[in-house]
Order: structure tokens, then C-alpha cells, then sequence
């Protein structure tokens, strides 16, 4: 297998010895896979970012794990086991193909976009991979990967069958100089047009993979918005944050009667629209350009009421300081959604601050609509999707709430 853009890197990784301080170790015994800076009390001085560090036992010399050092991150070392291996195509192969085994259910259904890798979920930190079709775009967010490319890449090419490979950068990796890479570079086939059709759960949505959004697309929702779409059959919806309008076309396609599509980026609403038309739809589709929380009041003072509210708000909490904003933020939202949502009708709450648990989110929620004097019951909550695993807990960010008007 050949790739058409050279990905063979120019550093060959060194073996690190790394001992750590007893927090440390127990982090990485617990099978936790991120090794802070201020845990490592032994290690080479000349390591670089890709080199394999061997963890042994601060006492007794033991190996008790192997992973990748980061020279750009206070998570320092990115553990790949807490066993002996050689890591090598075979390790990677191995590793893929349960990753891919998990999502066999979900490609069971009428759905060809995926997430195959989820970082460190799935056994590779700082590393994501998604499906689209028959394109597979891989972001890496850390350096350590690169010494690697050669090797995973076509791994990951072949056990999702993809015809094209495309690589993201994050931000950092962009400015790194370890490589000669461009953010969007078709690795392997070719790309007629950057934006790629795929269907998710038998409806039709688009992804530019080259310069969308992470990989092009957010695919952690797909369950829900199949959910809201189920239940928007003849309804009004108001689809708040709504981006590219997955909400919005599984509401459309399922026959809602009216649609309403609120994001402050312009150029978000043109792709909800161009996604709503990729489906046959009876329904009126409209689109509001604005601050979320300025236009959803003004929909209030105008008495505006939908059938169903859904509000799925971009991160409030990226650093532990914006953590009490955030709270406040998810407060005023709710209190914004009851107003909106229609008698009987349908509030959906979503989160995806992995830095606000589920359940102060959901108490935050609690909290507002007590507050009214509406009667309503809790008819669901959500978390990751099946391509979303999530096996430590700062790898939990996704949490959503359907609340059912009584009145």
C-alpha cells in the first residue's frame, strides 16, 4: 500500500526509562492514561516528543507500562498499556480492529460516518479518526504520532476500507516544525470536493473535511438528533447553536412541520440549509443569524413558542476558571428554553463541558425549571454515542436531557 504524500518521518524514537512519584505510578497501575509533568522523577534528558517511555516501578524495577512522551504538554506521557508489547503495526492492527468491532452495531444501521478512533477512549491519546463515507480524516492534537504516521495510517486506511485519507492538524501542530504537513492534506486517493455527502441513520448530511470544524463534522450527537427527529413529526422545532443543522434535518426528514435554525455564524446556516436540501422535506425550514441568548429573548418578548426546543451549546468550560460562568450560562439557557417551549411540548438540554459533570449539569437544569410553575418530567437522558466509548473520566464530556411538559 502506497500513499500518495510522503509520510515517512525524519526522527527515529529513542527508549526512555521513566520512573515516576508514588500518585504517579498508582495513576498509571489503575490503567489512567495520562502521566503529568510533576509525576516523573527519573527520566533521559534528551527525550523528545514520540519517544517510547518505559515506566518502571519506582521500587523494584518492574515495567509497568509503556507510552509516548510529549515535550509540548504538562500531560508529559501519553500511556499506550500496562503491559509488555512491542509496538509496532501489529500492537496499532490489533488495537484498531477492537476499536472497530465496538461500532459494528451502530454500522449495522443505515449510517456510514463514524468516529473508528476516539484518542485516548480507544487507545490512542491525542489521536482522532473519523469516517465519512468512503473518506477517512485523521486530527492529530500532539507531535508524538508523527514518528508513526507511516505506520497507522494505512492500518486505519485499511480496516475502515477508506478510498481517501485526509489529516487535520490542531492548532499547535500547525506551528510545529517537526513536520511538512498542511492542515487538510490529502494523504492517500483523492478528493473531488472537500465536502463529502455521508448518511447518518438513513438521512443525508454533508462534511468538509478539509477545512470543517475538528474533522469536518460532530458526530457525538447522532443518537440524539435521531431521538429529537423521531419526535418532531408534525411538530415546530427551534434548533438552538444549531451549526451545520443536524438537529434540524433529522427534524426536517421526519416530517416537522416548521423548522427554525439559530447559530451566530452565517456561513453555519448556509450548510444547514444545503444539509436540509441533500433530504426530501415537506416542512418550512427558516434560519435566525445571532447571539443565541439575544435572539432566543427576543423570540420571548414576541411570544414565540415551539413544540420542541432543543439547545446544544458549544463548550462553556475549557479551563477550570470558566467553570462558574458555564454554570451560569446553562442556568440562563434553561430558564430561556422553558420559556420557548410550547404547552406539552419537548425541552432537550445538551452539554459538552467535560470540565461540568453530568450531574451538576443536570441539576443546573432542575434547579431552573423548578423555578417555573410548568409541570414536567424527565423522559430521557444521554450521554456518547456507541463510537464515543469512553473508558477513563475525563474522557466523559457528552450529557443530554429531554424534558416533557405536562402543561
Amino acid at each position: 500500500m502506497s500513499f500518495s504524500k510522503h509520510i515517512t518521518s525524519n526522527y527515529q524514537p529513542k527508549r526512555l526509562a521513566v520512573k515516576l512519584n508514588t500518585k504517579g505510578e498508582q495513576h498509571v497501575v489503575k490503567g489512567h492514561p495520562w502521566v503529568f509533568s510533576n509525576s516523573i522523577v527519573k527520566i533521559n534528558d534528551d527525550a523528545q516528543s514520540g519517544d517510547l517511555a518505559i515506566v518502571f516501578s519506582k521500587n523494584k524495577n518492574k515495567l509497568i507500562g509503556l507510552g509516548l512522551y510529549d515535550a509540548n504538554s504538562p500531560i508529559r506521557i501519553k500511556m499506550l498499556t500496562t503491559s509488555s508489547a512491542n509496538i509496532d503495526e501489529t500492537f496499532f492492527r490489533s488495537r484498531m480492529q477492537v476499536a472497530y468491532d465496538k461500532r459494528a452495531s451502530l454500522l449495522a444501521t443505515q449510517t456510514n460516518s463514524y468516529r473508528l478512533i476516539f484518542g485516548e477512549n480507544d487507545g490512542f491519546p491525542g489521536l482522532i479518526a473519523d469516517v465519512y463515507a468512503k473518506v477517512l480524516v485523521v486530527k492529530l492534537y500532539s507531535e508524538i504520532w508523527l514518528p508513526y504516521l507511516q505506520t497507522i495510517l494505512p492500518v486505519l486506511r485499511d480496516i475502515s476500507k477508506s478510498k481517501t485519507v485526509v489529516l487535520r492538524l490542531s492548532r499547535a501542530l500547525e506551528n510545529s516544525n517537526r513536520h511538512n504537513f498542511t492542515d487538510g492534506d490529502v494523504i492517500f486517493g483523492t478528493l473531488a470536493h472537500e465536502v463529502v455527502v455521508f448518511i447518518e441513520h438513513g438521512i443525508n448530511f454533508s462534511a468538509n473535511v478539509i477545512k470543517g470544524h475538528k474533522t469536518g463534522y460532530f458526530l457525538d450527537h447522532r443518537a440524539n438528533r435521531k431521538q429529537v427527529g423521531e419526535w418532531s413529526k408534525g411538530k415546530t422545532v427551534l434548533d438552538v447553536f444549531s451549526y451545520a443543522g443536524g438537529f434540524s434535518v433529522h427534524a426536517l426528514a421526519n416530517n416537522a412541520s416548521e423548522v427554525t435554525s439559530l447559530d451566530i455564524s452565517k456561513h453555519a446556516l448556509e450548510i444547514a440549509k444545503q444539509n436540509g436540501k441533500l433530504n426530501a422535506y415537506k416542512g418550512i425550514h427558516k434560519t435566525i443569524a445571532g447571539d443565541a441568548f439575544e435572539v432566543m429573548q427576543q423570540l420571548i418578548d414576541q411570544k414565540k413558542t415551539y413544540d420542541v426546543v432543543v439547545i446544544d451549546p458549544p463548550s462553556f468550560a475549557k479551563q477550570a476558571t470558566e467553570i462558574p460562568m458555564a454554570k451560569k450560562k446553562y442556568a440562563q439557557l434553561a430558564q430561556l428554553g422553558v420559556q420557548l417551549t410550547a404547552k406539552k411540548g419537548l425541552l432537550v438540554l445538551a452539554s459538552c463541558s467535560s470540565r461540568v459533570q453530568n450531574q451538576t449539569f443536570y441539576d443546573i437544569n432542575t434547579k431552573a425549571l423548578n423555578a417555573t410553575n410548568r409541570n414536567y418530567k424527565v423522559v430521557l437522558k444521554t450521554t456518547h454515542d456507541t463510537d464515543h466509548p469512553v473508558n477513563f473520566a475525563e474522557g466523559a464530556y457528552l450529557k443530554c436531557a429531554y424534558y416533557r411538559f405536562v402543561s
